[in-house]
């Protein structure tokens, strides 16, 4: 199983939207089971049941884990692909954010377009690397700060983009020479819990 994935087709992702089906992933996120053991968890019948597995195993949500036989019945065991799914921007083609719209690095509605951005392409990524059998290489760097004032968090992100200008500038390849462009997003925001008017 894997710890995460994208959905990227608008089909797939109404289909993991949907309530029951959304219950019936999450419960199958805790190992493999059957449209009878399911039933039983959430209180529908086994063939209702049936009917939303095979709809997510359609979309690729889910997947055959095995079969187990019990009698003259073969119950056909199903497990989660993912243990957690993120929909990309991809699933609402028309729709999805453009950070060129509106450059405004102190904006959180430009933050969330480039936050966007990055789950459509490391989803694309993942999925791109899956079909050619290789591991994709990222980097991500996640920590927290705190600030003592409005100023010193400005100040601290002035500096950050500062040194990460002199890092590209001084690790980046010229123009027109050979290599391959990565995508580098750096992004700041306060953390959440009970939001303070001060944030």
């Amino acid at each position: 199983m894997l710890d995460v994935t994208a959905i990227e087709d608008p089909a797939a992702a109404a289909a993991s939207l949907d309530p029951t089906r959304a219950r019936l992933l999450a419960e199958l996120t805790a190992g493999p089971a059957s449209a009878a053991m399911l039933a039983g968890r959430v209180g529908l019948p086994r063939q209702k049941v049936n009917y939303h597995l095979r709809a997510l195993e359609r979309h690729g949500l889910v997947e055959l884990a095995g079969e187990r036989h019990r009698g003259n019945v073969t119950e056909r065991l199903m497990r989660a692909r993912a243990a957690s799914y993120v929909i990309s921007p991809l699933a609402l083609a028309a729709l999805q954010p453009d950070p060129e719209r509106a450059r405004d690095p102190w904006s959180a509605r430009w933050l969330l377009a480039v936050a966007a951005c990055l789950v459509r392409d490391v989803g694309t990524l993942l999925a791109l690397a899956a079909r050619a059998r290789r591991r994709p290489v990222t980097f991500a760097l996640d920590g927290e700060v705190r600030f003592a004032s409005a100023a010193d968090r400005t100040a601290f992100a002035e500096e950050l983009a500062a040194a990460v200008g002199t890092l590209i500038h001084a690790h980046g390849a010229p123009e027109g020479r050979r290599g391959r462009d990565h995508r580098l997003v750096v992004a700041l925001h306060p953390s959440i819990g009970p939001y303070r008017e001060s944030a």
